[in-house]
């Protein structure tokens, strides 16, 4: 390992449920109690497309982008108050610090959430740079962040570790050439056999996870 990037949300943070139960907590907001699995509806949904959905089932007269609005300050507060780094996260990081590896987090989370959390749980300081999907131009479903943080890193894809939760994510990553460790999160639970069998390296906590080869 030559270089590394880290996704964010359920990877380096513990922060995916924020995503799963923010239309939850919308709702709650506004004194209106959401039906019984609501988050596992809208979690698969873009942020736009979720709003367009509470708005037509709970009859809200608010337009879809004012929802939006409302629903980025929910997440937003909770990057900036609540969300916790996974258990191994902040030793894994010092660990490559020493040996001077640099670090960069790749993540479809929108800047001013990314840095809010990161500065908050003391992560900030580990990461030669933070690329987002927006700033980027494309999803994870194209290697564009990956092969952009590598080259700010200075390392060839092959030398570069990416380390994420997400099934398509590490597709990218490994066809793009980079060495890819896949981690357990819940909310992709039922794509752990596949990431398994794909990743180079799967684990269910980071500290798991060696700093060389993982044979």
């Amino acid at each position: 390992m030559k270089g590394a990037i880290f996704d964010m949300d359920g990877t380096l943070l513990d922060s995916m449920q924020v995503w799963v139960h923010v239309g939850e907590q919308y709702l709650r907001n506004r004194g209106i109690e959401p039906e019984e699995g609501l988050g596992d509806v809208l979690f698969p949904m873009s942020m736009r497309d979720g709003a367009v959905y509470v708005k037509e089932r709970y009859g809200l007269p608010d337009p879809p982008d004012t929802i939006v609005t409302d629903m980025d300050a929910i997440v937003f507060a909770a990057y900036r108050d609540e969300v916790l780094p996974k258990p191994g996260v902040a030793a894994y990081l010092e660990s490559l610090k020493k040996q001077g590896i640099p670090m960069a987090v790749a993540t479809a989370t929108n800047r001013p959430m990314v840095e809010a959390a990161l500065a908050r749980t003391g992560l900030a300081g580990y990461f030669k740079q933070i690329f987002t999907c927006t700033e980027i131009g494309a999803g994870k479903e194209r290697p564009d962040i990956y092969l952009a943080a590598a080259k700010a890193l200075g390392t060839h894809p092959a030398d570069t570790w990416v380390f994420e939760d997400a099934l398509y994510a590490i597709k990218t990553a490994k066809a793009a050439g980079f060495y890819t460790v896949g981690l357990y999160d819940e909310t992709s639970r039922n794509d752990q056999e596949a990431i398994a069998g794909l990743a180079d390296c799967y684990v269910r906590e980071i500290q798991s996870v060696p700093t060389q080869d993982c044979t």
